[in-house]
């Protein structure tokens, strides 16, 4: 015992007269290891706490404060008590002792074990002893702190004092700056209006001590340690402005004045605190305010210049118009609501009838975000407007007053938001809205004509505003736009129309529209021996174009798609069996809209079973008739058999099966599999095919029109979940590798390879899959390895896509591959199209490996490759033979330009002799692909490429004269890019730049021009005052 004794009088003394800071922590040790107590260190502190040296007196205290800092948690109910006491009393000392002694409360205010009545006592004393906006900025924190600590953990005992606590907090933060204490301080403020503390006499004083700071005009400075935003100070104040309706009567004059400064911010600041406002306030609150709150409002929407002004004001004038709105009418109040929207209308109604001046769209903001607020407000809005809008529709003749007429009436429309059973506010003006848009369908003017088409959509979404009849009216004016309009303004307007209609109707489309269409796209053109065949026969296609496109808008909904699927299927038969002559075009966009569907139909059983039973058998069994016929007939040629139709089928197969529920997927792959592997057709409709049909085998002749099927086969089985088994996956997969592998059709054996990939990429981890790899690695580099191979090309396709499949799901094996692939670009006829094939690995597929197909995709996978091949990619250039570098850089430039932008920022640098060469390269895919990343490296240009500048400089100038449009726009906007550099690094470029910027100037392409002008007057003023 006498051994701790004397422990800790040595650990006092060297702390206090010693000065060793790092006895503090020794003595926590202590405390908290039991060798003493808190109280045993007070008494050792005897000497030091009355000596008459104010500075020993603080080092005594600071000890203790240091102690307490990491015991507090030990600490008894007496022994606080004790601490609190003599605290309270050091507070009254020498002003030197006051920081350690703040630091010490604010360690005893995070105990637990603080008896009753000792929050108030300890607040009591700070706020009588301490001046706080006289301390230091650490120890103004440390009472913020101290604050924040008891209003968590003693809050009744605080509101007990009632509103002397708050008169105390406003004393200690008057004047405060620092925007660190500033969050604390916020923070006390926001918990005290919020938790419902007295604020009695003091409310004013509460909302002048914190409203001071408003706006916010905060800016960190740069590299701020602290982090703090203006952001994080703005929201904070709001808080505490918005925080009770008793400061309403302060904040909405506040507001009101602060509306009319010039600074841009403010007024932001302003509204969006005026809509955080009212939002907790009631009618009650405003009502006093309301003349001087429209004025603010009205004119901030009609004067300003700033789009975040304009929108900020209508949500005030929405959340004002809210907030009167909830007000409950009795027989002797008055109705602020009506009062406020008097003034509204007054001011802005009387423009509404002025469609040719330019407050007609401010009128009509202010008035829907009046409407948009509650029910109460659309029904005044609604009944005052509409017979005005209306009557002004119809007594005007010219079609630009009656298109914005129309269009004010479709934000009206818009704006107003109706409950599923509840009557919409324009229910009243039904027959006259419909005759407004249906008189619009049937003007001439393609503007007018595209709104209507709006309001009509818009009106849909009200409940009772198109009856049965006008439903049925509409649709016949739609469809006569379809099949007469060739305005593709229009066309894409009415597409649009047709589908958001059909969702909410689908009956009327049912039975009007798409029989309609149907008996259009089957009637025939004029005979080619007329004269006017070509322009009717361009006219026929463009409908046929849009009544396509029309039936996969509509088809959204499983009754429709029952009908609007037959008829697109019909489509490809008539075009196989020539009933009908179809173009290749056409098949290709029947096939789109099929796909279209497919994505946007909703999930259901009904719609799976119909992609299931119906449409990937028929498409299955329309293409293979097309093969065999063929083979057998020299005579027509089905335009089933061309790739553009077969490549357009794919997607529609891959994204129906990759939404099958998981039993219909099964089956399709199991249909799938037994058609290719056993020529089971047995599923398929119109079942007159011979037997032992081969479709993965070569077939005699070398005939490829049925191996081309194998792209289907990657539909089918390629995008199915992962959780699908495939069958006799195996034995696919061999003859998948065969034919990629001996086929020579280019269709045949890259969908081949496709296909084998993504069954590849799926397959689970395992010594099966490495055997695969392995086999498949061997085959493929023997083909490649030999110069006189015939199956060179395929070989390679196949190896490409393979190593995309294990790059996506990071396979080990890959690197194998990757080595290959490398080594190929000094190959005398599979360089350039190894170089092409980087792209490809680095790109993102349509239809294979990818997530929509459920593969197995790793984040990041780019930078992967990136980060482990560049190095490669580096010595292989330095390596390489003069005629084979421009492939290096191919490959460079197909890999770099996939990376996402910030890490092209960042490797550049790194790279950047071999992107500077490759600006010399002839490939102007090569060019234009380096050229795009250089571009975002110019914007912030590292001191490697500073000091490159003469070479940049001169390829750049040299690209401008390039034949290619793409290359010579890239070009000027990288020149231009470049000016931005430090001035007096650039400015000795100055003439030589403006001489060569002379040519294109007078470019034949109007985009160049541009970028031409731009890129020379940024040139110019480099050196002039004002200048960049």
């Amino acid at each position: 015992m006498a051994a701790d004794s004397t422990l800790l009088l040595s650990l006092v003394e060297e702390f206090v007269s010693g000065l060793q800071d790092s006895k503090a922590k020794d003595t926590a040790t202590c405390v908290k290891d039991g060798q003493f107590t808190v109280l045993q260190l007070v008494e050792a502190l005897g000497l030091s706490l009355t000596s008459v040296q104010p500075h020993t007196r603080a080092r005594g205290v600071q000890l203790l404060s240091d102690v307490l800092h990491d015991c507090y948690g030990g600490l008894t109910e007496r022994e606080v008590e004790v601490l609190i006491a003599f605290y309270e009393d050091r507070l009254k000392d020498h002003y030197v002792i006051t920081p350690p002694v703040l630091q010490g409360l604010r360690a005893l205010t995070k105990c637990t074990v603080l008896p009753p009545g000792s929050a108030v006592s300890m607040l009591r004393s700070l706020f009588q002893d301490v001046h706080v906006q006289s301390l230091m900025l650490t120890e103004r924190a440390c009472v913020y702190n101290m604050l924040i600590n008891l209003m968590a953990t003693r809050e009744a005992e605080l509101k007990g004092v009632g509103a002397d606590f708050v008169f105390g907090f406003v004393q200690s933060m008057d004047g405060e700056r620092d925007p660190r204490n500033l969050l604390l301080a916020f923070q006390i403020a926001r918990t005290i209006v919020l938790r419902g503390y007295d604020l009695g006499k003091f409310t004013e004083e509460l909302f002048e001590v914190t409203s001071c700071y408003f706006p916010i005009d905060f800016s960190p400075p740069p590299n701020d340690p602290h982090g703090i935003t203006r952001e994080e100070l703005i929201q904070m104040l709001r808080d505490v402005l918005t925080g009770t309706p008793r400061f309403a009567e302060f904040l909405l004059p506040l507001i009101i004045e602060k509306l009319d400064s010039d600074v841009q911010s403010a007024k932001l600041d302003s509204l969006q605190t005026l809509v955080a406002g009212v939002s907790q306030y009631e009618h009650k609150d405003v009502a006093e305010f309301l003349e001087g709150l429209w004025a603010s409002l009205r004119r901030e929407v009609f004067q300003t210049s700033s789009e975040k002004i304009e929108s900020a004001g209508l949500a005030a004038l929405t959340a004002l118009t809210s907030c009167l709105s909830r007000s409950v009418l009795s027989s002797d109040s008055e109705d602020s609501l009506s009062t406020f929207l008097e003034l509204v209308l007054k001011d802005c109604k009387h423009h509404l009838c002025e469609p040719d001046l330019k407050l007609v769209w401010p009128s009509a903001k202010l008035l829907q975000a009046a409407c948009s607020a509650s029910n109460r407000a659309s029904h005044v809005i609604t009944d005052a407007v509409m017979p005005s809008l209306i009557e002004q529709y119809n007594s005007r003749a010219q079609c630009s007053h009656r298109r914005t007429l129309l269009e004010v009436v479709q934000r009206f429309v818009q704006s107003v938001r109706t409950c599923e059973n509840e009557e919409s506010v324009f229910s009243a003006f039904r027959p006259s809205l419909c005759s407004m848009v249906f008189s619009a369908l049937t003007e001439t003017n393609a503007s007018l004509q595209v709104t209507a088409t709006s309001v009509l959509t818009s009106l849909a979404q009200h409940t009772g505003l198109l009856l049965d009849s006008d439903v049925e009216l509409a649709v016949d004016h739609l469809t006569r736009l379809l099949l007469t309009e060739e305005d593709h303004r229009v066309s894409l307007a009415v597409v649009e129309c047709v589908g958001a209609l059909a969702g909410l109707h689908p009956a009327a489309f049912i039975t009007k529209l798409i029989p309609r269409l149907k008996a259009e796209m089957f009637s025939e053109p004029m005979d080619e021996n007329d004269n006017g065949a070509a322009p009717e026969k361009h006219s026929h296609h463009a409908v046929r174009q849009r009544c396509l496109s029309a039936l996969a808008a509509v088809s959204t909904q499983p009754s429709v798609v029952q009908e609007s699927t037959p008829v697109l299927l019909e489509v490809l038969s008539s075009a196989h069996a020539g009933s009908v002559v179809f173009s290749v075009e056409e098949v290709v966009s029947a096939c789109r809209s099929l796909q279209r569907i497919a994505e946007q139909v909703e999930d259901s059983e009904e719609t799976g079973r119909c992609f299931h039973d119906v449409i990937i058998p028929r498409l299955l069994s329309l293409a293979l008739q097309a093969a065999l016929q063929g083979e057998g007939s020299p005579g027509r040629r089905s335009p089933l058999l061309e790739e553009a139709v077969l490549s357009a089928m794919v997607p529609v197969i891959s994204t129906s099966c990759s939404r099958l529920q998981p039993t219909l997927a099964g089956q399709t792959a199991s249909r799938a599999v037994s058609l290719f592997l056993d020529g089971d057709v047995s599923f398929l409709p119109d079942n007159s095919f011979p037997s032992n049909i081969q479709l993965l085998k070569k077939q005699p002749g070398d005939s490829w029109s049925r191996s081309q099927m194998v792209c289907l086969l990657l539909g089918c089985v390629c995008s199915l979940p992962r959780g699908v088994e495939v069958p006799r996956l195996d034995l696919l997969m061999t003859e998948l590798e065969e034919m990629s592998c001996t086929c020579s059709c280019p269709l045949s054996y890259t969908s081949a390879a496709k296909c084998f990939a993504g069954l590849l990429n799926k397959r689970p981890q395992g010594d099966a899959l490495d055997g695969l790899i392995q086999r498949t690695m061997k085959r493929v580099c023997s083909e490649l390895d030999s110069a006189s191979s015939s199956v060179r090309t395929q070989a390679f396709t196949l190896t490409l896509w393979v190593a995309k499949a294990l790059l996506l799901r990071y396979h080990p094996l890959f690197t194998t591959l990757t080595d290959k692939l490398f080594s190929l670009l000094d190959d005398a006829d599979l360089g350039p199209a190894a170089a092409d094939g980087f792209s490809l690995l680095m790109s993102d597929s349509a239809d294979i490996l990818n997530r929509g197909c459920h593969a197995d995709v790793r984040i990041m996978y780019r930078q992967r490759f990136f980060c482990e091949n560049s190095a490669k990619l580096v010595r292989g250039f330095n390596a390489a033979p003069q005629e084979k570098k421009p492939n290096y850089l191919k490959a460079l430039s197909n890999i770099v330009n996939k990376l996402p932008k910030q890490v092209q920022v960042s490797e550049l640098p790194a790279l950047l002799s071999l992107l500077l060469e490759a600006l010399s390269c002839p490939d102007q895919g090569v060019q234009l692909s380096t050229l795009s990343c250089l571009q975002p490296v110019l914007v912030d240009p590292p001191p490697a490429l500073i000091q490159q500048l003469e070479a940049l400089v001169s390829r750049l100038l040299a690209l401008t004269s390039s034949p290619a449009m793409s290359v010579r726009t890239a070009s000027l906007r990288c020149i231009h890019a470049v000016s931005c550099f430090p001035e007096h690094e650039v400015l000795p470029f100055r003439a030589r730049v403006l001489r060569a910027l002379a040519r294109p100037l007078d470019d034949r392409k109007r985009l160049v021009r541009r970028e031409a002008v731009r890129a020379r007057a940024e040139w110019f003023l480099l050196g002039s005052p004002g200048g960049s």
